[in-house]
């Protein structure tokens, strides 16, 4: 339902036209820099997010420039951190071609590539009236960047209306310590500033300011787009916002030590299904910072340590149904990795010393002290310091593992959405489990050893296996095959769970079997993927 905008924001943009130089300087060992800190979140989820971490660091000033760094690497997936200094407008970005791109003018497009950080240096990065579009990507970090007044509709238009936007099988995407503004709500031609869409997962956007917008973003494009999820916001600022804080259409997300002040028709807006973890939050001079609006398509929430200041509560509905005046959890979501909760009345204090770009990088430690990280020296080289995403080990042998897998596979964990089925499970797990990306729900044999599989409808290629036992029971797993079910042969051998490679082999279902443990192994998760 289209809702009534109630910003109105008389905004004069002053956009000063840049030449289209490419502007692209490799930098020097002793020349570059390197952001410190760590995605935190669901983002450290699917492999973990590392960016462009350990390939070359070039630095630009304009829109060009970024489209041709990425347009110039040994491949799509070769690791590169883009440092950008400067304003980035429609004058300054066009659309560059190269085998490793896929570019388009009049927005930053991060399309069918991987390993990639943009980073804003000096004296600050402006994306004008331009958004960045992520499409069919993994592995993705953008820091320390200010997006503004990107529009869907007037001129110049640019990503659909929103300042950034994620669809068509996204994976691993951390945003931290980003400004994405507007000058209104759809009226005045702008739409979401940081939506998420069509099978987007495992996303974080942490220590970030969103204001000044009819919408501030949301997760599932309808009521039927539910494959999105896993996406964590803490140490955010949602000032001046007519509703979506997100909103969300299925899926998990995990909300904590946010501020929110001025939300003029709703905020958290959990529905179709969705689940969400909020805890720790400020909320402040708003109305219907929580619960199920516009839609009778019910979504659930979990509550926690959260001050309501000031808010106001409408009455419950068939499309509404309000959390307030009185929050009460009616569901639970378990969070797979640490965090650390500020609390609540320090929030607003917090959030205001770290929030946004050109604030240092600044964090909390969860004693509601902000910390000035140190800076982390980079070692960029003439190019890519690790081996291109792939067979890595393609020996019919055994294999070894690695325990804790850092490095994203390359393109999308093909085990999400697909079916799978085993041997006898032990009581109160599933078979599901080992596919839903939670690293708190599992699969457990009735024995010491069993099956589990990955079954998809039609010929799948796959490569890579990562085995994830859930947090606190690593080891469990002793000995085990990877077989394909079809041929009955086997694809790799070895003990522990991790990371397997092996010659690319198409199927329609894999087993892992457990041959051996050291109890009651457990499978949290069973990724896989084609390279």
């Amino acid at each position: 339902m289209r809702r009534p905008v109630a910003l109105r924001l008389q905004v004069a943009l002053a956009t000063t036209a840049v030449g289209a130089a490419i502007g692209v300087a490799v930098l020097p060992m002793h020349e570059a820099s390197a952001a410190a800190g760590s995605a935190t979140g669901y983002a450290t989820q699917n492999g973990g997010t590392t960016g462009g971490a350990g390939g070359q660091t070039v630095r630009v000033s304009t829109g060009t420039g970024i489209h041709t760094a990425l347009c110039t690497r040994a491949s799509s997936s070769t690791p590169i951190v883009i440092e950008v200094q400067g304003t980035i407008n429609h004058g300054n970005t066009t659309k560059v071609s190269g085998d490793s791109c896929s570019t388009a003018a009049g927005v930053i497009e991060l399309k069918q590539i991987s390993n990639v950080t943009i980073i804003g240096v000096g004296t600050g990065a402006v994306f004008d009236q331009l958004g960045i579009h992520i499409r069919e990507s993994s592995n993705i970090i953008i820091r320390n960047v200010t997006v503004r007044n990107v529009k869907k509709s007037g001129s110049p238009t640019s990503n659909g209306g929103d300042a950034i936007g994620m669809e068509s099988g996204v994976r691993n995407v951390w945003v931290d310590h980003a400004t994405l503004e507007a000058s209104g709500g759809e009226s005045e031609g702008f739409d979401g500033l940081f939506d998420m869409k069509d099978n987007t997962q495992y996303v974080t956007l942490s220590y970030s300011i969103l204001r000044n917008s009819g919408r501030g973003g949301l997760i599932g494009s309808s009521e039927s787009d539910r494959s999105n999820g896993y996406v964590t916001f803490h140490h955010n600022l949602y000032e001046n916002i007519d509703s979506r804080t997100p909103l969300l259409r299925g899926g998990i997300a995990h909300v904590y030590n946010n501020h929110y002040v001025s939300l003029h028709e709703s905020g958290i807006n959990s529905r179709a299904g969705a689940r969400a973890k909020v805890e720790n939050n400020y909320f402040r001079n708003s109305k219907d910072v929580l619960g199920t609006f516009y839609t009778s398509e019910a979504g659930y929430w979990q509550v926690a340590g959260n001050v309501f200041d000031n808010v106001t509560w409408s009455s419950p509905g068939s499309d509404n149904n309000p959390a307030g005046p009185d929050p009460q959890s009616n569901t639970t979501v378990s969070i797979p990795y640490a965090y650390s909760l500020d609390a609540a009345g320090c929030v607003p204090d917090v959030v205001r010393q770290t929030a946004g770009a050109n604030t240092g990088l600044r964090e909390s430690n969860g004693s509601c002290s902000p910390q000035t990280p140190a800076p982390t020296p980079t070692t960029p080289t003439p190019g890519p310091t690790s081996p291109t995403p792939g067979p890595t080990s393609p020996t019919p042998g055994p294999t070894s593992p690695t325990p804790t897998p850092t490095s994203q596979p390359d393109g999308p964990n093909l085990s999400i959405g697909a079916g799978s089925d085993g041997s006898s499970k032990a009581s109160g797990t599933s078979y599901g489990n080992v596919r839903d990306g939670s690293l708190s729900t599992y699969w457990s044999p009735a024995g010491a050893t069993g099956d589990i599989s990955i079954k998809w409808g039609s010929a799948t290629t796959v490569s890579r296996v990562v085995v994830r036992e859930p947090s606190g029971t690593q080891g469990g797993i002793g000995s085990w095959q990877l077989v394909n079910h079809g041929s009955g042969a086997v694809l790799a051998s070895g003990s522990g769970a991790g990371a397997i490679t092996f010659p690319a082999t198409s199927l329609t279902k894999i087993t892992f079997r457990i041959t051996s443990s050291g109890g009651s192994p457990k499978v949290a998760e069973f990724e896989t993927y084609a390279g």
